[in-house]
């Protein structure tokens, strides 16, 4: 074809088809056979145009192929979860997730006809129909990570999961306990799990860490409970211990001294035997259980009397406030907690254990003040 000035064009051309309209083609630079452009033009001018355009993307190598993404997105997502590298929990987790919320979806068109419109209508519809905000944040979160995935793989050219505060929500205040009331859901517990509670509240453990905890993770005479582990549970019902998050999770944490004679008491009462027995078992020695653990829970906290919204992983909050007015800086909190990111896990290094004791005697005075005398009842 031949320009204004009567030289042809050296890179593709413009045509008129039967219908009137303009079609350009050009050499795929990977295969370099002759291919139409993705969408015909109403004039030669805007052809022209768009001919230059993809000149221009080829040149500085940025050009996709229109096809690449022509993937069906729900075999690609199959793909994609089973290449990651994830827990067992996490990809029970992730794959429901996606199953129930994106698939449904996204999952019989093509990885190229996710668009940032369709996301939007998507995780609107999904909030318009009661869907928690925390499983809405998720799968939008599982959504992004795939396309970006796909940008990777040069199926599209950029991820279409671009909605501004779509990856986060705010997280409600939880309600913290005064230590009055942390004792008072820990007598009002059953007693085999009243320092199951206590424990929460004064080391910050969460309820995984502390149903991993075996016979030989509790150090009485230097106050200290080891976290080697954290159990799990699948949808299925099957209990495994896995490896914390990251090194911060593997930790050792102080507890007040007033915790001493609770804790010798249930071990002598309510533990399994040998150093590798469970810390916590259940009335018939089985492995503690969130789903038998629950109406428990909630019976105590009626008899307590405190917040009907207050959940078992409050305690930790509460704890976690507690060691702050104790005098905790940000950096033990972040240590105590086993805070799973990069910066408290270099805090974490340089943590002394006699400041963690200071902490957890600071705990104890707490208790004192608060609580009164600390012994075990005679159940």
């Amino acid at each position: 074809m031949a320009n204004k000035k009567g030289r042809r064009r050296s890179f593709g051309s413009c045509r008129q088809l039967a219908s009137g309209r303009w079609q350009v083609r050009y050499r795929d630079p990977q295969t370099g056979l002759l291919r139409p452009a993705e969408k015909t033009y109403e004039t030669k001018t805007d052809a022209q145009v768009a001919l230059t355009h993809i000149e221009a993307d080829i040149t500085r190598g940025q050009w996709a192929d229109p096809d690449a993404g022509d993937v069906n997105f729900a075999d690609y997502a199959t793909a994609w979860l089973r290449d990651r590298k994830l827990a067992d929990r996490t990809r029970e987790r992730n794959e429901s997730v996606m199953r129930l919320h994106v698939v449904p979806v996204f999952g019989a068109g093509s990885i190229a006809d996710v668009t940032t419109a369709r996301v939007r209508s998507w995780r609107g519809k999904l909030l318009a129909a009661g869907v928690g905000e925390p499983t809405v944040v998720k799968a939008y979160q599982l959504l992004r990570a795939l396309m970006n995935t796909a940008v990777d793989d040069e199926l599209i050219r950029r991820n279409p999961c671009r909605i501004k505060g779509a990856d986060s929500y705010d997280v409600p205040e939880r309600p913290v306990l005064s230590v009055a009331e942390v004792f008072g859901v820990a007598y009002a517990i059953a007693p085999r799990y009243r320092l199951l509670v206590l424990l929460a509240a004064f080391t910050t453990l969460r309820f995984g860490e502390l149903a991993a905890l075996r016979r030989k993770d509790i150090d009485l005479n230097g106050r200290l409970v080891v976290v080697r582990r954290a159990q799990a549970e699948l949808q299925n019902g099957r209990l495994f211990d896995k490896a914390p998050k990251s090194a911060a999770g593997l930790r050792t944490v102080s507890f007040p001294a007033e915790l001493v004679d609770e804790i010798s008491h249930h071990l002598k009462h309510y533990a399994a035997d040998g150093q590798e027995g469970h810390l916590f078992v259940g009335p018939q020695g089985g492995q503690l259980r969130r789903s038998n653990f629950r109406d428990d829970w909630i019976k105590a906290r009626k008899a307590a009397g405190v917040s009907p919204k207050l959940h078992f992983h409050d305690l930790r909050h509460t704890g976690n406030t507690l060691a702050s007015t104790a005098g905790a800086s940000t950096r033990e909190l972040m240590t105590r907690m086993g805070h799973s990111s990069s910066r408290a896990a270099l805090i974490y290094q340089h943590m002394t254990s006699d400041r963690d004791r200071t902490i957890a005697d600071r705990l104890g005075a707490m208790i004192r003040n608060g609580e009164g005398d600390l012994t075990a009842a005679g159940d």
